[in-house]
């Protein structure tokens, strides 16, 4: 007989329709049916209850998180309150990202690593909107509305005020589709692109003082997306010798065989760099930058100096050295 995923009945949000797509993807809940219902006595006949109830309780299976009092996190490290897909992730989530990662063969080191990095880049952000937790302090106005995010996207799902509800058990599951597709995606990016990455940045940055006495440039002879690695990786290092030199400037080669520099920016997603390329370079292009610079195979630096290409390697690495000693 399949089990039973209980949750509650009405408008459904982001958090309880993921929390339930987590769930199918387990062996123990793969074809479990899921009830929708806010009735104490249907819910106590479910195998496991998210989003509704009043109770949160591991041992006995209850996943609900707006009681009075509750206030569980991820982990030590983060303040946002855990919505019902939060406390799914955080009690089933490495098995989740087996499930969905079977093919990346993941060791238990590589599992623990994704179980954060997906915490913090998915499921928090879900978290937090079901809980209203605000991104920024309230008295800074946004400078433009956002609408298309994923919470906004389920709920979007739900019936018009002035339309028939129709089949909410149907539309329910068109919201478990659109939250697990996303959530899938993501796993498989993180296990099979960004976490292979890692290993790239870890072997530049260890070798970075083979590049350059400073050590302040980091080679890759493969590109990968290295922002969120370097930084981490960097920490890590900084906390057993913070009289280390940060990285500055990153070079790899482009799908044209040149070779790009890019400064490092302050901190992932920022627009910042810790040290744009020479202003006196920024917007020019080819011979003419070749000329200024006075390293041969330029092909352009951005007019905000966040990043250059060179013709070459030895030319970009040449690029990166004038650059640490310019402004």
């Amino acid at each position: 007989m399949p089990k039973l995923i209980g949750t509650h009945s009405g408008t459904f949000h982001c958090d309880e329709a993921l929390a339930c797509f987590m769930l199918r993807q387990l062996t123990e809940y793969s074809d479990a049916k899921i009830v929708r219902s806010r009735d104490p006595a249907v819910l106590e006949t479910c195998d496991i209850v998210v989003d509704v109830g009043g109770v949160y309780d591991h041992e006995a299976k209850r996943y609900d998180h707006h009681q009075r009092g509750f206030d569980e996190q991820f982990s030590a490290e983060f303040k946002t309150k855990l919505s019902s897909a939060g406390l799914i992730y955080k009690h089933y989530g490495q098995d989740v990202i087996r499930a969905i990662a079977k093919e990346a063969d993941l060791d238990s080191s590589a599992v623990d690593q994704l179980h954060k990095k997906l915490y913090e880049s998915v499921i928090e952000g879900v978290d937090g909107i079901d809980n209203g937790v605000s991104q920024y302090p309230s008295d800074i106005e946004p400078a433009y509305k956002e609408s298309t995010g994923l919470s906004a996207r389920v709920g979007r799902l739900n019936p018009w005020w002035n339309q028939p509800e129709g089949d909410m058990d149907e539309r329910f599951a068109q919201a478990m589709a659109l939250t697990g597709s996303e959530f899938t995606e993501r796993v498989r990016y993180y296990a099979l692109s960004w976490l292979p990455g890692r290993k790239i940045v870890e072997q530049g940055y260890t070798g970075r003082f083979d590049i350059d006495q400073s050590g302040q440039i980091v080679l890759f002879d493969t590109f990968c997306p290295w922002k969120d690695h370097i930084t981490t990786i960097e920490d890590e290092a900084l906390e057993k010798n913070p009289e280390l030199a940060k990285i500055v400037y990153v070079l790899y080669p482009d799908t044209s065989g040149a070779w790009r520099v890019q400064a490092v920016p302050e901190k992932p997603g920022s627009f910042v760099s810790r040290h744009p390329l020479p202003e006196s370079w920024r917007g020019i292009r080819d011979e003419a930058l070749s000329e200024r610079s006075g390293v041969e195979g330029c092909i352009f630096i951005h007019q905000s100096g966040f990043i250059g290409g060179n013709k070459t390697r030895d030319g970009a690495l040449a690029l990166a050295r004038k650059a640490l000693t310019m402004n």
